[in-house]
């Protein structure tokens, strides 16, 4: 597969080489034929320029994917359906603390625990197996910003504080064993030291390689409803709003597409992609 001399822009502004392979990969993960995806890449490379953003090759392969296979475009837009979990950065947690229950976590979020120096609201505390972690979200709402190391020092120090507390009161029937930094972005090179230093457990985007974010949600077929082509910006926020985070709950609970007004083709088709794309 021959590569263009093209430089693109990537979100943070930095210069890079276009990769066909990169492309490839990333249309091949969705599941879509060879044939669609050369089909693709064919047309992409055709309008490809010096300068290009990586936005603009996104945007133009998810229009030509979504014509004729929405629950491929989907999976195809999976990284900015998490940005779409925003503003405040909430149904992010929840969606953290959905991931872990489908790996076996009896997991809270937002609960205030007492450490041996101050309390500390936890974004996420997940039980399993007598052991529990507790999990700081970081979420950033656009690409490009990165978790630096100021982060996992300042998740360290709480971890510490609350885990002396936690494991010398008689009163918890679980020992906290791991402090857990988790964001939809990606870490520095300086905070992935850091936080492997320390014994911090790091999760991004895609991070530790092959299990990153968008590994586990691919594997578990775990999809934030905000993936959705055929939801509207207003209907996601609504279902966000009532903690339909998952696809997966929207297909427990389509009565909430009929509160909104939906008409019955219109929530066949929604609920069509969304069963595609979670048994896919």
């Amino acid at each position: 597969m021959n590569n263009l001399d093209i430089n693109i822009i990537k979100s943070g502004g930095e210069k890079e080489k276009f990769s066909l392979e990169k492309l490839y990969g990333s249309l091949k993960r969705t599941g879509a034929s060879d044939k669609t995806v050369n089909h693709i890449l064919d047309i992409v490379r055709d309008e490809l320029y010096q300068g290009i953003s990586t936005k603009e090759i996104y945007n133009r392969a998810f229009a030509l994917l979504k014509k004729d296979h929405s629950h491929f475009a989907s999976k195809y837009k999976l990284k900015r359906a998490v940005f779409e979990l925003g503003p405040t950065g909430f149904p992010f947690e929840k969606f953290i603390s959905a991931l872990l229950q489908f790996s076996g976590y009896e997991t809270y979020t937002g609960d205030i625990v007492q450490g041996d120096c101050v309390k500390h609201e936890i974004d996420v505390i997940a039980h399993k197996e007598g052991e529990t972690a507790i999990i700081e979200c970081k979420y950033h709402s656009e690409d490009g910003l990165k978790c630096n190391v100021k982060v996992p020092l300042y998740v360290n120090s709480r971890y510490l504080d609350v885990k002396e507390h936690w494991n010398n009161s008689t009163n918890n029937i679980t020992k906290i064993t791991s402090g857990w930094v988790v964001t939809n972005t990606r870490f520095t090179e300086d905070a992935k030291q850091f936080g492997n230093c320390v014994g911090l457990k790091l999760l991004s985007w895609d991070y530790p390689k092959g299990e990153g974010l968008k590994d586990r949600i691919d594997r578990l077929g775990l999809y934030p409803v905000t993936v959705s082509t055929l939801l509207t910006k207003r209907e996601k926020h609504f279902l966000l709003s009532r903690d339909v985070v998952l696809c997966r709950d929207l297909l427990n609970d389509t009565f909430f597409l009929d509160h909104l007004g939906i008409s019955e083709t219109r929530k066949h088709k929604i609920l069509k992609e969304i069963t595609m794309l979670c048994n896919s």
